[in-house]
């Protein structure tokens, strides 16, 4: 069995057989780690559908606002089944995420409401500690509200190939895929005709046949002096063409052609659209079977093709096939960006376009504003902060995992 496949098809049993290990955490009171077996038990919700916290007679609702607004709590009590006065009561929430990071969040009354003085940022995946205080007695509540967060193993996620890179700058280079036909160097092809009109009378060389500088390709029998000479090769290169035949009056016309494709030009149809981002000397990637060459834009033609597209011509040290179709991506920016991350490591998450945040064995969804896009990085103007280690290779496992854990955005 291939080694990667057994790597994978063992990762796969551990998973199964201990899914606490790879489980996402759902908005409950139990264990975070309990797997996928065991169900989060209902949370109970008071009339602003915000979560109920009990303690003897005195009751806390609290919720996410976020209508019209930014997410922010908001909360309400009771006493005796009795709502009270925002005033008579005071609150503080903390808000305990991922690697130990604290918001603490303090109330004032709003109309009959304690309002919370900061914005709850995405994502809402945390342990609340909530703090009351009515006439001089406190209550307290601790509980795990997680939404996007997993655990894996560090020799699972090595089995399945999970890797991570540190989100930080990148030098973006923003491409644009063309296609293009190998054609002759025009000083690497000659037409090779007799220098004094007369009858060939022999003939050296073959179709398709390779010949050096100097080898002699036919015999001429000159008209005017009825001496023979021989007509020798002007370059190195293959005949793609031969018109000579023994017996046969050269005429003036073209005896035979020579080709040296060991250096190439590559003609890239530039459209409209991309032309005026198109310069001479721009970087490019030339793609042909499963090679890829480098090389830069040489020259631009001045005149269009009849579907209005303009050569951009490109050198090419390579013995590529002459005619043959090519793919090219060309570079028409390059600029430095102070955050990006690996476009193969995006997934989807609600709304949202996220990576997975590792901190430890757990994995976290970061819900990216994202930028300009190039190649294989992509601008990341807020979610993410420099310096965090996410997930860049395999990141669908993770995904996968929260998915089939129903983790939902419930508070």
């Amino acid at each position: 069995m291939n080694p990667m496949i057994k790597n994978r098809a063992c990762a796969l049993a551990l998973l199964a057989l201990a899914a606490c290990g790879l489980s996402a955490c759902s908005d409950s009171g139990s264990n975070a780690n309990a797997g996928h077996a065991a169900e989060a038990p209902a949370v109970e919700k008071g009339e602003h559908n915000g979560r109920l916290l009990r303690d003897k007679n005195f009751t806390l609702e609290l919720a996410i606002f976020e209508t019209g607004v930014p997410p922010e709590y908001r909360a309400w009590a009771l006493v005796d089944g009795k709502p009270i006065a925002p005033a008579e009561f005071s609150l503080q929430v903390r808000l305990t995420r991922l690697g130990n990071k604290i918001d603490t969040i303090n109330f004032a009354p709003q109309g009959d409401a304690l309002r919370g003085d900061m914005v709850i940022y995405e994502p809402h995946s945390f342990i609340v500690t909530v703090e009351a205080t009515y006439k001089g007695t406190q209550h307290r509540w601790e509980y795990e509200s997680f939404e996007g967060r997993t655990r894996i193993e560090p020799a699972v996620a090595e089995a399945l190939e999970i890797a991570t890179e540190i989100a930080g700058p990148a030098l973006l280079k923003e491409t644009i895929a063309v296609y293009g036909k190998v054609v002759p160097h025009p000083n690497l092809e000659r037409d090779v005709q007799a220098r004094f009109d007369g009858v060939v009378t022999d003939v050296q060389v073959a179709p398709g046949q390779v010949v050096e500088v100097g080898q002699a390709l036919f015999t001429v029998e000159s008209n005017e002096s009825l001496k023979s000479y021989t007509v020798k090769a002007p370059i190195k290169g293959v005949i793609t063409t031969l018109h000579a035949k023994a017996g046969q009056q050269t005429g003036g016309k073209t005896l035979a052609r020579i080709l040296d494709n060991s250096r190439v030009f590559v003609e890239l149809a530039i459209f409209p659209e991309h032309l005026d981002k198109v310069k001479t000397g721009a970087p490019v990637t030339l793609t042909f079977g499963d090679a890829t060459f480098e090389s830069r834009i040489e020259q631009i033609a001045l005149e269009t093709n009849t579907n209005q597209s303009v050569n951009a011509r490109v050198t090419f040290d390579q013995p590529l096939p002459l005619g043959a179709m090519v793919k090219a991506q060309i570079q028409i920016d390059e600029y430095e960006v102070p955050l990006a991350v690996k476009r193969s490591g995006l997934q989807a998450f609600r709304d949202f376009t996220v990576v997975y945040a590792q901190i430890g064995d757990e994995y976290e969804v970061r819900m990216l504003e994202l930028g300009r896009e190039a190649g294989d990085w992509v601008e990341v103007l807020g979610g993410l902060e420099p310096g965090t280690t996410y997930v860049t290779e395999n990141s669908f496992v993770i995904k996968a995992d929260i998915d089939k854990s129903g983790a939902s955005h419930d508070h």
